[in-house]
């Protein structure tokens, strides 16, 4: 057993392990951490919802990798910022940056379409492919600052009440089943890829704010900015479906933790309200990662298989992985340990 007090990393004897759980089980000290394991894969995400670039290292900022989803695609008709929940050909896209993105500069991205052919987001001809590919007049549009709300903000009328609305408790209850009904804009059965008899997500876990915009307002992120997925989790659905290829890209984390060899559990849900030390950066778990259509959809290399979306529903309570925010900025490598607060 491994534990880090004050940054300090101690081999603890066999005979003092029961020692430490009772010290830990008290809570005397909050600078406490247990090892959980190590970095195993780092993911950004150039364009939302187009395929990523698997990196060695990142720095980490309170709105998540240096870089993630810096871009997104926007319907130039009624400013719907689009991903792939209904739109899924934009998972066979794959996006890369030409140079480093540094603080709040966001550099060019080139595009590889699905017939192979790459187009720059400088390019004019990028409109034409893009819409398309979509079957809509679309742009591609770089990450707009934080105050520009109509930039973000839901076209559906009401859209700025309603979330305000969702402020309240009693109130965003009643939303949030409206909007699973298909009763506020929207199709939630379509866009989380549910089957008829199927459980809907619970909306009400979500943050009041995507109740009015499309995304946290100076982010492309769907919910927090950063996303984490265990090696066990991935092993628990593959002991449960193992016709399946649970391949890490149909999940689209930042942070693939390997929990170890002999794992198959979901630790990163008993990870919600705790502090996560991953690397050289910290998270707040936050609520479980609900799933939605994309991870059953084909992108490069991998088919459509339908059967790891209803794996997912069926045996994990429709969630797998953790959604977090950034307590503390830094960086992250591979192989870097990740220890949890006990």
């Amino acid at each position: 057993m491994t534990a880090v007090h004050a940054g300090r990393t101690h081999r603890v004897r066999r005979s003092s392990v029961g020692l430490v759980q009772r010290i830990a089980s008290r809570r005397l000290s909050d600078n406490w951490r247990v090892r959980v394991g190590t970095v195993r894969e780092i993911w950004r995400y150039p364009v939302k919802s187009m395929a990523g670039e698997r990196l060695e290292c990142s720095d980490v900022g309170r709105q998540g990798l240096s870089g993630d989803r810096g871009w997104a695609v926007r319907s130039e008709d009624t400013g719907q910022i689009h991903n792939a929940k209904r739109f899924p050909r934009l998972m066979q896209c794959a996006a890369t940056y030409r140079e480093p993105p540094a603080g709040d500069r966001v550099p060019h991205v080139d595009i590889t379409f699905p017939d192979g052919e790459t187009i720059g987001s400088d390019s004019p001809a990028l409109v034409t492919r893009l819409s398309e590919l979509m079957g809509r007049s679309v742009a591609l549009h770089p990450i707009r600052p934080a105050t520009d709300t109509t930039y973000y903000r839901r076209r559906e009328p009401g859209a700025a009440i309603i979330g305000a609305l969702a402020r309240y408790r009693p109130a965003k209850r009643v939303l949030a089943w409206m909007a699973a009904h298909g009763l506020a804009g929207g199709n939630v059965r379509e866009e989380f890829g549910r089957d008829r008899g199927e459980p809907l997500p619970d909306l009400t876990s979500v943050p009041a704010e995507l109740f009015e915009f499309y995304t946290p307002p100076g982010t492309y992120f769907d919910v927090f900015p950063v996303h984490v997925l265990t090696t066990g989790a991935l092993a628990m659905m593959a002991r449960l479906n193992p016709g399946a290829d649970w391949d890490v890209r149909r999940f689209r984390p930042n942070i693939l933790i390997d929990t170890g060899p002999n794992a198959a559990e979901e630790f990163e849900q008993r990870w919600i309200g705790q502090r996560v030390r991953i690397g050289r950066f910290t998270v707040k778990g936050q609520m479980p990662t609900m799933r939605c259509a994309m991870p059953m959809h084909a992108q490069s290399g991998l088919p459509r298989d339908a059967s790891v979306l209803r794996t997912v529903v069926r045996e994990a309570d429709q969630c797998l992985g953790l959604y977090a925010s950034v307590v503390n900025a830094g960086s992250v490598g591979l192989g870097e340990p990740v220890e949890v607060d006990d």
